[in-house]
Parts: C-alpha cells; structure tokens; sequence
C-alpha cells in the first residue's frame, strides 16, 4: 500500500479533482482574481534587457485564499440523494436489460401472429373468392 507521504500521484485509473464543487447549501468559493501587482509581475520580463543593477521585487506575496469551513454534511440529505442516483442507475440497467431478453420473445411472438393471420387471411380470401365464384354460376344457370 501507499502511503500519503510518498510523493506520488494517483494510479492511472483514478480520476483527479480539477475544480472546486461547492456543497449544496455553501457559498460558492470563487477563485482569486489577478491584481494589478500580480499582472505587472507576471507580465515583466525575467532578465533585465540593460545591464542594471538589480532592484528588490516590489510586489507583495498575496495571502492564499481563505476557504470557508465546509457545511455540516446532512446525513439524510446525502442518503436521498444517493438513493434517488441508484434509483435511476437500477431503471437504466433494468431497462436495458429486459430489451434484451424480450426483444427474442417478442420477435418469435409477432412471427407466430403474422403466421396465423395469414392463415385466416387465406383461408377468409378462399372462401370469398369460392362463394363469389358460385354465386356467378349460379346466376349463369338461372337465365
């Protein structure tokens, strides 16, 4: 096992924060914002272009900025929200998954419907066209 003090970052496979979510109830935390002391010194250049002597920085360290505590977790709150994310993990998978194994079940079904329907359809067609035909020949022997 690793410990926290060795020096390395994360496995591969572990995803790494990239941005500060507020908890729900918490004051956003906005990042700091560039001074104007701060782009003068980001924007000067690193070596003098005439020989100079060198001066002192004239730019203040800025304190880093203060987070305020985190909010009291409410353990009900998180155990609904929970739930309500496996909920719809659990619908997605169910659903997924009864696709699959009533999409064969279905497709036999409407097979064996469409077989017996063009069954009755032919069977009906025969008889109209049979009792059609002796109709007309019934009238042919009447005149």
């Amino acid at each position: 096992m690793s410990t926290t003090g060795s020096g390395r970052g994360p496995p591969a496979g572990v995803p790494t924060l990239t941005e500060v979510v507020p908890w729900p109830g918490q004051a956003p935390v906005a990042p700091p914002t560039p001074t104007a002391s701060n782009l003068l010194a980001a924007t000067a250049p690193t070596a003098p272009t005439a020989p100079t002597a060198p001066t002192a920085p004239t730019v203040a360290p800025t304190a880093p900025p203060t987070v305020s505590p985190a909010a009291p977790i409410n353990e009900a709150q998180l155990v609904q929200r929970v739930l309500v994310d496996l909920q719809r993990q659990i619908d997605l998978m169910l659903e997924v998954r009864l696709r699959e194994a009533l999409a064969p079940v279905l497709a036999r079904a409407t097979d064996a419907l469409i077989r017996d329907a063009r069954k009755e359809l032919t069977s009906a067609l025969h008889d109209a066209v049979a009792r059609a035909v002796a109709q007309e020949l019934a009238r042919r022997e009447n005149r």
